[in-house]
């Protein structure tokens, strides 16, 4: 993603080992899976950009030479050999990122899902995103990247305002970032998202509203909402420091936030997760996997995993962490298949922990399935239902848990990084209390670590 997402203090306020990652509608409901070891989502991650943008301290590169058919060829055996260390027989989606992935030849995407189709099921109707730089380069190639296998489009628009694009550092303007929208639309229709940033320089809650309404007149039926956050390195916060530029008061941001909310809603667009709107259904299925807790392979420079490796009884979910520097990376891969620089076992607590933070995302939370799937032992209410400082927020109609699950109400949605380490507390506490049988990295009662060390 372009930056991180909405409330970056959800981030600070998470244990360590969810660092790899970032209503009452329900969307994209799909059957649960009764052995999540055998289905997984992919990320790949192509770390190449023409230049930085002022405000990016993602893993990205400026590349010193055209080495992409060597960056292809590591992809897919990386692919391969983390497939084949896996559990996996179906990738349910794909998802190319970056960097920028529409630098990359349509022949690269059309290879590394080939490579996934030789390994495992990769069904016709998976969803595969590409994000798209709004550029005339990333334009003339659309058409290539839909026959390579894409259906589904991700536009970092970012802005309307040129003078912002600038101000930002990006390589497109307004008028071309329409025109890519346009033609994703052609090729992808009803399957195009388009990222949008608040919390500028120089930007107001005035601004802002007109903004995304001009936006909502020509995009298509997802929206993604990002709030600008000042990163250490980075120009822009450098810029911040000096002086040189001046951005919004947090309350302004969070003024800016709400109004896209109702704006977005007067639109049709229902939100499902803290910085994702849709209509007509149209989520994003691979995210949905990540806040559903479900497995996923991370391939390719920096990239991050969470699966059940082959071996040891084949109980224990994975964090896999990618070599971050694609010249490492690739010296990596093609001595050994893979560019894993580190894994750390997750225990129950953990893998509870990433189910908890990712799942309160969505604005239909966790269901009491689902959290069973993963918790056989202690259901929501026996974890989050007797403590005061839950039960207060669930007084303050904050926090809803009822025969659904547990989720956050509108307004407590806005609150969630604040909420997020009472819940935590609460479940660490409680799973230390109780006295368990261990848990498998599926939900299902092995012979495995059920508590952190």
């Amino acid at each position: 993603r372009m930056i991180r997402q909405t409330f970056p203090g959800v981030r600070r306020a998470l244990p360590a080992a969810l660092r790899f990652l970032s209503g009452g509608e329900t969307f994209g409901d799909e059957p649960e899976c009764a052995d999540l070891t055998k289905e997984a989502s992919l990320y790949v991650h192509w770390p190449y950009c023409l230049r930085r943008c002022s405000y990016c301290n993602f893993n990205k590169y400026i590349p010193r030479e055209n080495n992409s058919h060597v960056m292809t060829d590591c992809l897919q055996r990386e692919t391969e050999t983390l497939l084949q260390l896996s559990q996996i027989s179906s990738i349910t989606s794909v998802f190319f990122g970056g960097g920028t992935p529409s630098l990359a030849h349509p022949s690269t995407i059309a290879a590394i899902l080939e490579t996934v189709s030789r390994q495992v099921k990769l069904p016709a109707s998976a969803e595969v995103t590409l994000e798209v730089n709004p550029t005339p380069m990333g334009m003339s190639k659309l058409e290539d990247f839909c026959r390579a296998g894409v259906n589904r489009l991700s536009i970092g628009v970012q802005s309307l305002q040129d003078n912002d694009l600038g101000v930002l550092g990006r390589d497109h303007t307004s008028h071309q970032a329409l025109e890519v929208i346009e033609e994703a639309q052609r090729l992808c229709p009803g399957r195009v998202s388009v990222d949008v940033m608040f919390g500028r320089p120089r930007q107001s809650v005035e601004s802002w509203e007109k903004e995304l309404s001009d936006l909502l007149r020509v995009c298509d039926d997802h929206v993604s909402l990002y709030q600008l956050t000042l990163e250490r390195g980075t120009q822009l916060f450098k810029q911040v420091q000096q002086g040189e530029v001046t951005v919004p008061a947090e309350d302004v941001m969070a003024e800016m936030y709400q109004c896209a909310r109702r704006t977005l809603q007067q639109n049709g667009f229902l939100q499902y997760e803290v910085s994702n709107f849709a209509r007509n259904n149209a989520v994003s299925h691979h995210n949905m996997s990540y806040w559903r807790g479900k497995q996923y392979i991370g391939v390719g420079p920096g990239a991050h995993g969470r699966f059940v490796p082959l071996g040891d009884g084949g109980v224990v979910r994975e964090a896999r962490t990618q070599t971050l520097e694609p010249d490492v990376w690739i010296h990596e891969v093609q001595q050994r298949g893979h560019g894993t620089r580190r894994k750390i076992q997750l225990c129950h607590l953990q893998l509870l922990e990433e189910v908890l933070v990712m799942g309160m995302r969505m604005t239909q939370g966790i269901n009491h399935n689902h959290w069973a799937l993963f918790s056989p032992q202690m259901n929501l209410q026996e974890v989050f239902g007797t403590t005061s400082d839950v039960h207060q927020l669930l007084q303050k109609g904050y926090l809803i848990l009822d025969d659904r699950g547990l989720r956050c109400s509108w307004d407590g949605l806005v609150l969630l990084d604040s909420m997020l380490p009472a819940l935590l507390l609460e479940l660490e506490t409680q799973i230390q209390q109780r006295p368990q049988r261990n848990h498998s990295a599926d939900g299902q009662t092995q012979t495995a670590n059920s508590q952190c060390e």
